[in-house]
């Protein structure tokens, strides 16, 4: 656990409260009256209502639309279920930046609407609210789909034989047992709509802002560094809430189920409502994933002179008339594919120590640290990112000019996902082998490389492939840390799109469309990996 804490420590806990401090520290003296100031202004409250609202709202539709789609997928077998498992979970992985750029195209200012029909949603809490449901559509279809697929069809069968209509059995039976997985995806949903960062900087415009988009703001264009530091402060009390909800309704899912191989519970539709149901749910998913994915690619190849590759040659040469770019825009996918990569190795490192720390040890304290583990996910990124430029500027650790910078921030953010990738396959090795192998007299890291590491060998591989993925999309901490001339993928669509012109715009398109077919790509390798025993993990 070590390794762990002091990386935690190092590189987020030690940057957050620095940032915090600077904020709230003058001559010496704490300015806590700065709190009640900040959190009393008129333009404050209402951003904070916006983002309370906004991810309400953005949560309630998600589950209304996703939880159909769950049960399809848990309980139907159909021809192309597994590919279609793996497009339902591509928006979860895509940059917010590639996503609201979908929207932009679709719903924005000579968007495809715009054009049809004269419809222009952009800047529109609409659009922001569908983009969401958009991204964590996946969230809700793959966390209560895959228990949904593990309870025991018989109980609710038993239920009916009993008496019980379809409605009630259902109500009696079912939905107890699925209560606190519905309830810890829509508190994690909650979360990254809480968060909301990349979708609502592109979406948003001036006049909605959440309390992410407000610290960026603050520290980035206004130099208020105590009201950022307050609004930090607020967000991280909101997200520890959130987390420890979600930290105890895992906790009753873990304790009071008795699962089935989910093999045994799919069957072929029967009847009119069960076959309606699945063209339904799939038409869902055709107009709300695929079509502004579809969007997204047919306005990168809708060049000035028609439908062509003229934007992405374009992305080719370094532009001629100044600006943020001061290398040709395709640079940085070898950058975000070089970064994402290290962050990689790292994330992998300091999860699987931590995964490993989790599985073999119990109670509180070790529950407190898997709680810390999450707080990445909810904790202001553009508060780490500036965090990072101030306090990683001098021996021991003066990072802030090496390209070391970013793949930290970003292994930040994959920590989690390794944690909650490998943690379930851990707890799963029977304690008996690992002790065996102590008998014979291996050492403990000989007993991890030859019993441990064959049994989550492809959880390993599923984590690498997150871990890589979320890497490659981060957007609020690297905006902040990617230099001119080493520019990830997410920073330079959001470069691009800040300029503008035609040109400009449809190399964001072209870009965000080469970052969407890298995160797809490596989703749908992850799925070929998948088992069904991984299939009931957090993610």
């Amino acid at each position: 656990m070590a390794v762990p804490t002091a990386f935690f420590a190092v590189f987020f806990a030690y940057p957050v409260a620095a940032i915090v401090t600077r904020g709230l520290r003058d001559g010496g003296r704490w300015r806590f009256g700065r709190i009640g100031e900040v959190l009393t202004d008129p333009e404050i409250l209402r951003v904070l209502w916006f983002t309370a609202w906004q991810a309400v709202v953005s949560t309630g539709l998600t589950l209304l639309i996703a939880l159909p789609a769950a049960y399809v997928f848990a309980r139907f077998e159909f021809p192309g279920k597994r590919l279609l498992r793996a497009v339902v979970a591509v928006p979860f992985v895509l940059p917010t930046v590639v996503v609201g750029s979908a929207f932009l195209a679709l719903l924005g200012r000579g968007g495809v609407l715009d054009d049809l029909w004269g419809v222009r949603l952009d800047t529109t809490v609409w659009a922001i609210l569908l983009a969401h449901v958009f991204f964590n559509f996946g969230v809700v279809v793959r966390s209560v789909g895959g228990l949904w697929s593990q309870l025991d069809p018989r109980q609710e069968e038993a239920a009916r034989v009993l008496g019980a209509g379809r409605f009630e059995a259902w109500r009696r039976v079912t939905l107890p047992a699925l209560g606190p997985a519905v309830a810890a995806a829509a508190l994690m949903v909650f979360l990254f709509t809480f968060t909301s960062f990349g979708v609502i900087q592109i979406l948003g415009g001036p006049k909605y802002s959440t309390l992410e988009v407000e610290i960026y703001q603050q520290t980035a264009q206004f130099l208020d560094l105590p009201t950022a530091a307050v609004l930090t402060l607020v967000q991280f009390a909101a997200v520890a809430a959130i987390l420890a909800l979600h930290a105890w309704t895992v906790r009753r899912r873990e304790s009071t189920l008795r699962l089935v191989d989910p093999a045994h519970t799919a069957r072929r539709p029967r009847g009119a409502a069960q076959w309606g149901l699945l063209w339904a749910v799939l038409a869902v998913i055709v107009v709300l994933i695929l079509v502004p994915l579809g969007v997204l690619v047919a306005r990168s190849l809708d060049g000035p002179d028609g439908y062509g590759l003229t934007f992405y040659r374009a992305l080719l040469s370094v532009p001629q008339t100044g600006g943020t770019f001061v290398v040709a825009p395709i640079e940085a996918v070898w950058n975000s594919l070089r970064y994402a990569a290290v962050a990689t190795l790292v994330a992998l490192l300091v999860g699987g120590l931590a995964a490993a720390a989790l599985t073999r040890r119990a109670g509180r304290l070790v529950r407190g640290f898997d709680a810390l583990l999450m707080l990445p996910l909810g904790t202001s990124a553009v508060t780490v990112g500036f965090g990072f430029l101030i306090t990683l500027d001098e021996p021991p650790l003066d990072l802030r000019s090496t390209w070391l910078l970013v793949p930290l921030a970003q292994a930040l953010v994959g920590v989690p996902f390794v944690v909650r990738t490998m943690l379930p396959v851990l707890r799963a090795v029977d304690e008996r082998l690992r002790e065996a192998a102590a008998v014979l007299g291996a050492s403990p890291w000989r007993a991890w490389r030859e019993v441990d590491l064959p049994l989550v060998r492809r959880a390993l591989l599923i984590a690498a492939g997150f871990a890589f993925a979320v890497s490659l999309g981060e957007f609020g901490a690297t905006v902040f840390i990617a230099r001119p001339d080493n520019p990830t993928l997410p920073v330079a669509v959001a470069r691009l799109l800040g300029r503008a012109g035609e040109l400009n715009y449809g190399q964001a398109m072209a870009l965000s469309t080469v970052l969407m077919l890298v995160c797809a790509g490596a989703l749908l390798a992850l799925e070929r990996l998948r088992t069904d025993r991984s299939e009931s993990g957090d993610f």
